[in-house]
C-alpha cells in the first residue's frame, strides 16, 4: 500500500471521527435557536458565504499568488468553522451556544458552498489544467465526509444522551489531536515546498486570519450586536476547519501542495486566536466587589 493511499484513508477516517464528534453535541434546538438571534445569523452567513471569499480573492490578486496557492486558500475561505471555534469563544467571553449553531449550519451548508467555490477557484485560477474540478463522484465523497457522521452523530445523541455527554469530552482532545497530526503530516510532506514558498504564502494566509477575525467582530459590533455574540461570531469565521480543507485537497483533489494553505493556517490560528482574544477582554472593566 502506498503511502498516499494511506495518508488518504487516515483522513477520512480521522476527519469522519471529527465529523461525528461534531454530531454528537449538535441537537435540533441548536438550528432552531438560530431562530432567536436573525441578525447575527445574517451577518455571519453574509461573511462566511460572500465575505471572505471576496476577501480572499482580493488577498490572492493583491500578492499574485501562484494558481495552486490560490485555489488552496479558497478552500480554506470556503470552509465551515472548527470545533476550536466553541473554545476560544468560551475563552475569551463569546455566545458559546452561538458558536454551535453557526458552526451546525455552516458546516451543513459546505456541503453545497465548499464544492462551488473549489470547482470556480479551480476554473478561474487554475485554468491551465492543473487541478482537475470535483465531479460527481467526488461531490458525493464531500457529502459522505460531512453531512453522513454528522447525521450518525446528531442520531446517537438523541438516543444515548448519556454516551454522547460522556464522549463529549474525549472527542475534543481527539479532534484537537488529529487536526495537530494532520497538519504535521501536510508540512512534513512538503517541507522543502512550504520553506521555498513560505514567502509566498505565510503572509496572505496570517493577512486572511487576521481579517477574517477583526471583520467578524468589528462588523458585528458595527451593526449593533453584544459582545459575545460579536465574539461568536469573529471565532467562527475565523477559524476554519482546515482539516476538512486539508482531507479535501489531500484526498479529493490529490494535492498535498493544495493543502499547505490549510496547513500553515491551522498553525497560525492557534497563535493569533488567543491573541486576538487578549485584545477583546483587555479593555474590561473590573466588576466592583459590593460594599461590606
Amino acid at each position: 500500500m502506498d503511502d498516499a493511499l494511506i495518508a488518504t484513508r487516515f483522513f477520512f477516517g480521522a476527519l469522519a471521527l471529527i465529523m461525528f464528534g461534531l454530531g454528537l453535541s449538535l441537537s435540533p434546538e441548536d438550528f432552531m435557536r438560530l431562530l432567536d438571534h436573525p441578525k447575527a445569523v445574517t451577518i455571519a452567513l453574509a461573511l462566511q458565504i460572500v465575505g471572505l471569499p471576496l476577501a480572499c480573492c482580493a488577498i490572492i490578486v493583491g500578492f499574485g499568488l501562484s494558481p495552486v496557492f490560490a485555489v488552496g486558500l479558497m478552500l480554506l475561505a470556503a470552509s465551515p468553522g472548527g470545533i476550536a471555534a466553541s473554545l476560544f469563544s468560551h475563552l475569551f467571553g463569546g455566545n458559546v451556544a452561538m458558536n454551535i449553531s453557526l458552526t451546525a449550519v455552516n458546516t451543513l451548508l459546505s456541503i453545497i458552498t465548499l464544492p462551488l467555490v473549489a470547482n470556480w477557484a479551480i476554473g478561474h485560477f487554475a485554468q491551465s489544467g492543473q487541478l482537475v474540478p470535483l465531479q460527481t463522484r467526488k461531490l458525493v465523497e464531500v457529502i459522505a465526509i460531512v453531512l453522513v457522521p454528522v447525521a450518525i452523530g446528531m442520531f446517537a445523541a438523541s438516543r444515548k444522551p448519556g454516551f454522547a455527554a460522556r464522549m463529549e469530552k474525549p472527542i475534543k482532545i481527539f479532534s484537537a489531536v488529529v487536526l495537530a497530526v494532520v497538519t504535521v503530516l501536510a508540512l512534513a510532506n512538503e517541507w522543502k515546498n512550504i520553506t521555498a514558498t513560505f514567502a509566498e504564502i505565510g503572509l496572505p494566509v496570517l493577512l486572511f486570519n487576521l481579517l477574517s477575525q477583526f471583520a467578524g467582530y468589528y462588523l458585528s459590533r458595527a451593526a449593533g450586536l453584544d459582545k459575545p455574540l460579536a465574539t461568536a461570531i469573529s471565532y467562527e469565521i475565523g477559524i476554519h476547519n482546515s482539516a476538512l480543507a486539508i482531507f479535501i485537497a489531500v484526498s479529493v483533489l490529490g494535492s498535498f501542495e493544495l493543502a499547505l494553505p490549510a496547513a500553515i493556517y491551522a498553525v497560525v490560528m492557534y497563535i493569533t486566536a488567543p491573541l486576538f482574544g487578549w485584545l477583546l477582554v483587555r479593555g474590561r472593566q473590573p466588576v466592583a466587589m459590593p460594599a461590606r
